[in-house]
């Protein structure tokens, strides 16, 4: 079994937790001992691009210091944006007068080294697992299921920490032909969902929302899959009225399902599926 930390970060325990349950199952069943950080706090959610501002980082280091009081030198995350924010922040602390810095203000705490990698879950069956294991390892398949694969933004933003090409990504299409899924191709996958504006400014989320799965239904997809818990709920809370009643699941779900959990949404699917391609509504776009 090889050891693997892990950082859930808080939409794990809430309305991401069938994200978390079918993908430690399925990493389990592929040789994975997945051991969860202790005493974790919230990502932090939002990378601060103020250069100067430390304390926005204090939170994810904290994280990474748990990692290095396990003895690992790497930790796994599911989630996009807490992928995003805590490899952004080991990254900023490299350079020495900030890891100084943030050192001292963690004065009870261990010292920070440095030098631990963030892994999201993508990249782990992309570069260690690898496509053909994971397809030999599948239980059961998705049925030919057509899948829209939506990155959104943080996966594939800012470059230098993008899980693939930002231009033209190809992990999560792979993983779901490997699970027997068929990727469909679809303009708006890397689009972004509106995120944080879901708060104050729905309609905005909607527009954009409308424009995601309109496009994903056009493609033929039967299904949207995501990593992204923000994602996920936009895309299936932030719909409009018009918009294509397409399911939005996220990886882990399917992940699961191919290696044998029990996973009713999906069951669900490959029993009434939707008639991809048809107009919705006479609504129109929005």
């Amino acid at each position: 079994m090889k050891k693997l930390a892990y950082f859930p970060g808080c939409a794990m325990k809430d309305q991401a937790r069938p994200d978390e349950e079918g993908a430690l199952h399925a990493l389990a069943l592929l040789g994975y001992e997945i051991t969860e950080i202790p005493r974790w706090n919230c990502c932090g959610t939002v990378y601060s691009l103020a250069q100067d501002d430390l304390m926005r980082h204090v939170g994810p280091v904290r994280n990474l210091l748990r990692v290095q009081g396990m003895g690992e030198k790497r930790v796994l995350t599911l989630c996009a944006m807490c992928y995003g924010t805590l490899a952004r922040s080991a990254q900023f602390v490299q350079e020495p007068e900030r890891l100084a810095r943030i050192t001292a203000f963690l004065d009870t705490e261990e010292d920070f080294r440095g030098g631990i990698e963030v892994v999201h879950l993508l990249t782990l069956l992309r570069d260690e697992v690898g496509y053909d294991k994971l397809a030999t390892q599948v239980k059961r398949t998705m049925g030919e299921l057509k899948v829209a694969t939506y990155y959104g933004c943080v996966l594939l933003r800012p470059r230098e920490f993008a899980v693939d090409d930002p231009d033209r990504p190809e992990v999560m299409e792979r993983v779901i032909e490997a699970l027997g899924g068929t990727p469909i191709a679809f303009p708006e996958r890397t689009e972004c969902c509106g995120a944080y504006l879901t708060v104050g400014r729905k309609d905005i989320v909607e527009e954009r929302v409308g424009r995601i799965l309109r496009s994903a239904w056009a493609g033929g997809a039967e299904v949207v899959v995501t990593t992204c818990p923000l994602c996920q709920f936009n895309l299936a809370e932030r719909r409009p009225r018009e918009a294509p009643p397409l399911p939005v699941l996220y990886l882990g779900q399917v992940l699961g399902w191919a290696f044998g959990a029990d996973e009713p949404a999906i069951a669900a699917l490959l029993t009434a599926k939707p008639t991809p391609g048809e107009p919705v509504s006479s609504g129109g776009a929005r």
